[in-house]
């Protein structure tokens, strides 16, 4: 996977050395996930390679450690606030039985959920078991059609093989697993690396994303010493555990692009940053108008289906895509089973910064931005397509207390990338800080 990575990117090969874990049953699972996700943390890694020797430092030896990764992949099992674990799917996420199939639904946020229920006629104070109840009364592919009508999230559980026919899946798949095009002259400095640790000190990174590959992606940047911004808009407040997670070693604001004041900062943050990562629908920030004079920015995007096809504007998750793909059923029985992370969104956030710090590699060298984007549709072909299946797993191995690190009353878990025992800092409070660089 990792080939797969450096080949669709055009980059050349590692100049250093990325030394993978032997099979030790962390992320067990029938489909090869934890090859997966070292391949995704390792693609980063020698991306990191690739810039050092670019700006005249000695390559790194990575030595991957598969608890780490398997800590990171799976934080929301290690997070503890006040010592006590976190909810990782709300009641109305989840399989229910149709008339004729399975779904899934995604029901975390509160607007998904009024939408779901919207959908579905059903009232607001609805309860999982009246939604289970409505939803065995009609088709799979009415009940995901009426969600995609209604801005709600819901998909059919598919076979592998129904999903590999599907306008989408077909569209997802036609591109590499990370894509990435050149645009316009960067007339900025070339940075020095001054500690081989923090290679990205003094990169801006502006965060315009959401759950989860995207702030996973931002997050790496940060642990490489880049400063990183994440700005939400105040009206979508974030999961406080997932913001506690992805939100180390970054700053945290609040603007209102709706609002001209907002939009004109915006925009300058936009002029002044190296980077710009986003994780919305493709085309939802269009109107905005934000790159626009933004010679030689790296514009970085990830998103659950791609950006093309029928369904590239739908919104999509980790577990709806694995729904879709057929994954779920693959992992499941008689009921659709899962995977044993989000390891979709954790893999493509890695794939994305290994893009991302490739295409600043690349500016260096020719003076030109990069537009960059992985999706979550075209890592689970991927993972799909990846050899090592098993009929049989044993259960995951458990993460230890080791790969986990509390600071106050917050635990998390250790970074994937080996040599980092911590991020920067732990996450500031959601929208606590100014938009400005610092």
């Amino acid at each position: 996977m990792h080939d797969e990575y450096e080949r669709g990117c055009g980059m050349s090969a590692d100049p250093g050395s990325v030394r993978y874990p032997v099979p030790s049953g962390f992320l067990a699972a029938r489909l090869p996930a934890a090859a997966l996700a070292a391949g995704s943390v390792g693609a980063l890694a020698s991306a990191v390679n690739r810039l050092l020797v670019s700006r005249g430092r000695d390559p790194h030896t990575w030595v991957l450690d598969a608890e780490r990764i398997a800590a990171s992949f799976t934080a929301d099992r290690l997070m503890r606030i006040g010592g006590e674990p976190v909810q990782g799917f709300a009641p109305m996420s989840g399989f229910f039985a149709a008339a004729d199939g399975w779904v899934r639904t995604h029901a975390n946020y509160p607007h998904h959920r009024t939408r779901l229920l919207a959908a579905l006629d059903l009232p607001a104070d609805a309860d999982p078991g009246m939604l289970s109840v409505r939803i065995g009364e009609l088709a799979a592919s009415d009940v995901e059609n009426r969600c995609a009508d209604a801005d709600a999230v819901a998909t059919r559980v598919r076979t592998e093989e129904e999903w590999a026919a599907h306008p989408q899946s077909l569209a997802a798949s036609a591109g590499p697993l990370v894509a990435m095009a050149a645009t316009g002259t960067y007339s900025g400095a070339i940075l020095s690396v001054a500690d081989p640790v923090r290679p990205l000190a003094g990169l801006r990174v502006l965060d315009l994303t959401r759950v989860l590959a995207g702030p996973v992606a931002a997050r790496a940047l940060a642990l490489l010493g880049a400063q990183v911004l994440r700005v939400d808009p105040p009206h979508l407040h974030e999961i406080d555990w997932q913001h506690r997670d992805t939100g180390q070693g970054k700053r945290s604001t609040l603007l209102d692009l709706t609002t001209a004041a907002d939009l004109d900062t915006m925009r300058g943050l936009v002029a002044t940053t190296d980077v710009l990562v986003t994780g919305y629908r493709p085309g939802s920030l269009d109107r905005f108008h934000l790159t626009g004079d933004a010679p030689g920015l790296v514009r970085a995007s990830v998103s659950a289906w791609s950006d093309r096809g029928p369904w590239a504007s739908r919104r999509g998750f980790d577990s709806i895509v694995q729904a879709a793909s057929g994954i779920a059923l693959v992992e499941g029985g008689e009921h659709p089973g899962v995977l044993p992370a989000q390891v979709l969104d954790h893999a493509s956030g890695y794939l994305l910064a290994a893009g991302i710090v490739d295409a600043v590699t690349r500016r260096d060298a020719d003076g030109l931005g990069r537009d960059v984007s992985a999706s979550l549709a075209r890592t689970a072909r991927t993972l799909l397509d990846l050899p090592g299946r098993v009929a049989s797993p044993a259960e995951p191995l458990a993460v230890g207390p080791s790969a986990a690190i509390t600071h106050g009353a917050i635990t998390t878990a250790r970074p994937a990338l080996p040599g980092y025992s911590e991020y920067p800092f732990p996450a500031h409070d959601w929208g606590a800080d100014a938009p400005h660089w610092v």
